[in-house]
This record gives structure tokens, C-alpha cells and sequence, in this order.
């Protein structure tokens, strides 16, 4: 169906209808000019995130449906990295002419999947022809009792990550891969052959760059644990760059150990196939979406009892400066900023 058929107003009712109100907090949700919230339980927390075609995300292995899960989780995890809960979202869209109802409803599925899982309410948004493909802009807010902040390190605390890190990047990788043998086969003019991507126990690295999860369980367990980090975010652009960017906040330095980092076996066996080397790929990958912070070194005992939590480092007098001690413990490696940057090639 074309978008025309409906009209703005019709196609934002048409998206939107099915998703529910979770929280007394959202007074009023899609249909009016502005939304009306009552966050009077803590501090109100704010993050918006800005998704292109061809920059962003790629519709060529990306399904609709990934996509809108994915658009909403990338601002959940903010949220969660500021030990705070997300409750409600708007979304706005850019939609060119080559896009119908159809592909509409299966982003809009994906997103409604993802405010089920993590308690979220969709309250409004706006949409828009575009010239250049597809654009998604969402805003989430979500409320923080003591909201934890990336400039608050200090020496001593130890440096701790969730779960494991690379998995995301060496699934872009792959997908890569298989999108230009694809295009290969059409240039060669095989367009009627059956083409059959080669993902056979691959399924996890696929995951994590299609589809993945906001650590909520992780913000919940320090919560439970009465740990509160001195500083914190998510890794979004890379592990170096993220470390970085709280060490800078702070004035601070680092030590983080090669050995220590969290790689998966999956991620281990495939940067060697694309001959890459694993802790570059762990350090620099990005969109694994887990969460990095510190802690007192005081909490020591109480961190390493939370499952999924690796303590990789110790923050340092600033003057020290930041880097990585390689696994043979002889030498060390001034960390860079070589993940994710917006406006470089």
C-alpha cells in the first residue's frame, strides 16, 4: 500500500495504535501536540540518537524488523548507562517514495517488540518525506534515582565491562562480506541464480550486529548489589574510545590488560579467518552495546560476585596517562581513539 493512501496523520495513527500505555508516569501519548509525562520519582534523563540509510545501517541484509528493534535498544542502553530506567520514546521517521505501508509496519513491529521487552512507551514523533532513503530519529527518556555520570573516576577504582566485546563488529564484517559476494554474482550476470549466504554457525556474531540487547539485567544487579559506579556509559563506538572519553571527563589515566578483555570464542575464530587481530577488533569494533564503569577498589569482592562482569583495569593519576598492558606483560600500548567517528572516511 502506498504511504499517500493513508496521509501523515493516518499513517501515524495506523503505526502507533497497537502500542499500549505501561506507566502511570505517561499521561498523555500519541494525539496531541505534546506528549504530557509526571516524573516525579527522580531525575529525568534524555537521549536521542540519529539512524541513516547508508550510514547507520544498510536495508541490503538489515530487515525492517531488526532495524526498529535495534533503533529503539541503541537508546535504551544511554539511558541504562546513566543507571537509569527507560519509560517513555517518541520516533520520527524519513520516508522516500521507495518505501510502503508494509515496510512501515514491520519497522514499527520491531520497535513495539522492543518497548515490550523493556517496558517502554512510544508517546510520539513525527514523520516526513526524505530525498535520500530512510532516516529514524528517536528520543527516549527514562528517570535515574542517583544518575551516574562518565566524569566521576578517580584513581584506584577498577575499570569493569559486561559481557564481551568485538561480537557486533566481526557480524558487520561478515555481513559485508556476503552483501559484495552477492553483488559480485550480479555483476557477473547470475541475477537468477540463488544466492545463499554462508552463516552456518555464525548465528551469534549475526545477532549482536542485527539485534542487540540493552544491559538492563547488569544496571539492575549493580542495583540490587547497592553498588553505585563512580562513572559510567556504554560501548557504542569502541572499548578505546569509550575509555577514553571517561578518562577525559574524569582527569584521569587507565591501565586496562590485554588478557583481560572479554572476547567470545566465535568472535576469536572469526577475526582469524578475515586475519584480524582480536583485541583491535575488541578494542575498536563498537556497537556491542554493553555497558563499561568504574568502581571503588573497596567494592573489590561485591563486583566480582555479579555474573557477566569482567574487571579489566585500574584507573590512574592523570599524568600516567592511558593505555593497554599487552599479554606478555612487557610492554604497553597508548590507547587511541580508532572506533566509531561520525565525520571521518
Amino acid at each position: 500500500m502506498e504511504i499517500s493512501e493513508y496521509g501523515e496523520f493516518g499513517l501515524i495513527k495506523h503505526l502507533t495504535e497497537n502500542f499500549p500505555i505501561k506507566h502511570k508516569s505517561t499521561l498523555y501519548g500519541v494525539g496531541d501536540d505534546c506528549a504530557v509525562i509526571d516524573a516525579t520519582d527522580g531525575k529525568t534523563v534524555v537521549t536521542t540518537d540519529l539512524l541513516l540509510e547508508g550510514i547507520h545501517f544498510d536495508l541490503t541484509y538489515c530487515p525492517m524488523r531488526h532495524l526498529g528493534y535495534k533503533a529503539c535498544v541503541v537508546n535504551f542502553s544511554d539511558v541504562y548507562a546513566m543507571m537509569g530506567v527507560p519509560r517513555q520514546m517518541t520516533v520520527s521517521l524519513g520516508i522516500s517514495k521507495r518505501f510502503k505501508v508494509e515496510d512501515l509496519e514491520e519497522l514499527y513491529a520491531g520497535m513495539k517488540m522492543a518497548c515490550d521487552v523493556y517496558g517502554v512507551d512510544l508517546v510520539g514523533g513525527d514523520t516526513s518525506a526524505s530525498m535520500t532513503g530512510l532516516t529514524i530519529s528517536i528520543t527516549c527518556i527514562g528517570v535515574a534515582q542517583q544518575p551516574v555520570y562518565r566524569n566521576g573516576a578517580r584513581p584506584n577504582d577498577l575499570i569493569c565491562v559486561s559481557g564481551d566485546l568485538g561480537a557486533a563488529y566481526m557480524g558487520l564484517q561478515l555481513l559485508e562480506r556476503e552483501k559484495a559476494i552477492y553483488y559480485q554474482q550480479i555483476q557477473n550476470g547470475d541475477k537468477n541464480a540463488e544466492f545463499q549466504p554462508k552463516f552456518e554457525g555464525k548465528e551469534y556474531l549475526l545477532e549482536r550486529q542485527l539485534k542487540p540487547e540493552a544491559r538492563k539485567d547488569v544496571v539492575e544487579a549493580l542495583q540490587q548489589a547497592g553498588i553505585t559506579p563512580t562513572s559510567m556509559m556504554d560501548i557504542s563506538d569502541g572499548l578505546s574510545s569509550e575509555l577514553l572519553h571517561i578518562c577525559t571527563q574524569s582527569k584521569v589515566g587507565c591501565r586496562i590488560y590485554e588478557e583481560r578483555i572479554p572476547i567470545d570464542y566465535q568472535t576469536a575464530i572469526q577475526a582469524e579467518e578475515f586475519n584480524l587481530n582480536v583485541s583491535t577488533v575488541a578494542m575498536n569494533g563498537g556497537e556491542d552495546y554493553e555497558l563499561l564503569f568504574t568502581v571503588p577498589l573497596e567494592q573489590n569482592e561485591m563486583i566480582q560476585q555479579i555474573p557477566g562482569i569482567r574487571l579489566i583495569g585500574h584507573i590512574t593519576a592523570e599524568s600516567l596517562g592511558c593505555a593497554m598492558i599487552t599479554r606478555d606483560g612487557n610492554s604497553e600500548v597508548t590507547l587511541k581513539a580508532q572506533g566509531w567517528n561520525a565525520f571521518t572516511k
